[in-house]
């Protein structure tokens, strides 16, 4: 079966995409990675988008209008990665996150816009969207749903490992002697690129390559009122985003620290955030070995930062691992997208908090009749990619 992915995550900057092949070879699910592109959005959306995300209010009309034209965009990825390689059997559509709603240690609800039925038009394929929130429903908080990526690839592993997500959120996977537990550490690229935005640092929104932050100097007083926000000493399983962690949120920091800091030595401080709170996570973990995606793994003050704070701990990025680091979460989607065509959860319980595991997702019919394959008796054991 023939899967895309599509996803946009919390670094609302474009579109990653993730063309996979599935094939069930007795009980290990064998994935080839048929093709996969980024596809950033363009700057008016990206701006109108950043504007209306907490906390800044937003009527019902804007996200009428972003959920169409986000939904559009959407629909041009797919048709490109179509024309690129060819037809694909099922497009699943994680969309933009926009709303995050929890309350303490519970889930209560989460909205994702871009609007599916604009994918089906355009490309004529069934689309699988939704996917957050039957995990929610069951008592969980909807993320970090690439844990069930994370414990096919990774559940074998001798000693047991940890696998970590960079994005504007970090999230971690433990898979260890057949258990697996996942939560959101905290901010990962979210309050750099927030800053980065805001005082037009560079073109693109983000630290390229830390460079920012490697010309700065950590700002101890801020990072110690950084480090006292409550969610981090929250027990897992636990979800956030930008509704806690966005430029008011750094704004009221530096109130509260009264210190002056400059732009580099902001962001070299919120890069340090970064580090302090996964290596502590990491180190309460008891992993030898860390496998990192997401866009943070291709900031070398991150990972070098990590390597410095974990010696014990062997920290790589997931492409030594066989899935390309700035692919996986697309992957992820690909993979839930083949599980719900075929009758099987989507969902690793330890993941995210829910009560069991559950199929996920929304069906929208593509040009024809919504066909799908005869169901599979049981989940794969194990997914090998290529």
């Amino acid at each position: 079966m023939r899967v895309l992915g599509m996803i946009s995550g919390t670094s609302h900057d474009g579109i990653d995409v993730a063309v996979v092949d599935f094939e069930l070879v007795g009980s290990v699910l064998e994935g080839r990675l048929a093709h996969s592109a980024s596809t950033p959005y363009p700057q008016e959306l990206r701006a109108r988008l950043i504007a209306a995300l907490p906390p800044a209010p937003a009527t019902l009309a804007e996200v009428c209008v972003l959920d169409t034209l986000i939904g559009q965009s959407f629909a041009g990825a797919a048709a490109a990665a179509i024309d690129a390689s060819g037809p694909v059997d099922l497009i699943v559509s994680h969309g933009q996150t926009v709303y995050h709603w929890v309350e303490g240690a519970h889930a209560l609800g989460t909205l994702q816009i871009g609007q599916p039925a604009w994918i089906a038009e355009r490309t004529g394929a069934p689309v699988l969207s939704d996917v957050r929130i039957r995990d929610i429903t069951a008592g969980g908080h909807g993320a970090p749903l690439v844990s069930v990526l994370d414990g096919l690839l990774l559940g074998g592993y001798e000693g047991g490992a940890g696998a970590l997500n960079l994005g504007g959120i970090s999230n971690m996977t433990v898979v260890r002697g057949g258990t697996l537990y996942a939560y959101d550490i905290g901010p990962a690229n979210a309050l750099i690129d927030a800053v980065v935005t805001s005082r037009g640092l560079h073109p693109r929104g983000f630290d390229e390559d830390g460079r920012i932050a490697a010309s700065g100097r950590v700002s101890e007083r801020l990072l110690e009122v950084l480090l006292d926000e409550p969610y981090y000493r929250l027990s897992a399983p636990k979800s956030t985003g930008k509704e806690l962690f966005h430029l008011a949120y750094v704004d009221a920091a530096l109130a509260e620290a009264a210190v002056s800091v400059g732009d580099a030595d902001l962001v070299a401080t919120l890069t340090e955030l970064t580090v302090r709170t996964v290596a502590h996570d990491v180190r309460a973990a008891g992993v030898g070995t860390l496998v990192v995606s997401g866009g943070g793994c291709r900031n070398p003050v991150v990972m070098d930062g990590l390597r410095a704070a974990l010696p014990g701990v062997t920290v790589s990025p997931s492409d030594d691992f066989g899935t390309p680091s700035d692919d996986k979460e697309a992957i992820a989607f690909a993979l839930i997208g083949w599980l719900t065509a075929h009758g099987l959860p989507g969902t690793a319980p330890g993941g995210t908090g829910a009560a069991g595991a559950r199929i996920l997702g929304t069906l929208t019919p593509g040009a024809g009749p919504l066909a799908l394959p005869e169901p599979v008796a049981a989940p794969p054991r194990a997914l090998r990619l290529a």
